[in-house]
């Protein structure tokens, strides 16, 4: 069983910047596949960015050149680092591990808005 714990939600106008932390429980952290997915209200969850255990990298249409997924294998943590929001950006960001199976963090909120 994996733990995922997110942390650094908040409000934040347009055009600002966030940065979601996500640390994970366990000592297979480097083996774990991480991903940031989003819900936006009325809307189905989606996968937006993603980083596999070899470093390759995901990035939905929607945030790519604006959002950068890492990941810090020594702090059990990954992060997503969100630059020039947008009020679409605004949903609940959920933290994503996959070692044989998903396991889901707690979800929260980012807000953009003036």
């Amino acid at each position: 069983q994996v733990q995922l714990v997110e942390s650094g939600g908040g409000v934040v106008q347009p055009g600002g910047s966030l940065r979601l932390s996500c640390v994970a429980s366990g000592d297979k952290f480097i083996s774990y596949i991480m991903g940031w997915y989003r819900q936006a209200p009325g809307k189905q969850r989606e996968l937006i960015a993603q980083m596999s255990t070899e470093d390759g990298l995901y990035y939905a249409d929607s945030v790519k050149g604006r959002f950068t997924i890492s990941r810090d294998n020594a702090k059990n943590t990954a992060y997503l680092q969100m630059n020039s929001l947008k009020p679409e950006d605004t949903a609940v960001y959920y933290c994503n591990a996959y070692f044989f199976a998903h396991y889901w963090g707690q979800g929260i909120q980012v807000n953009v808005s003036s």
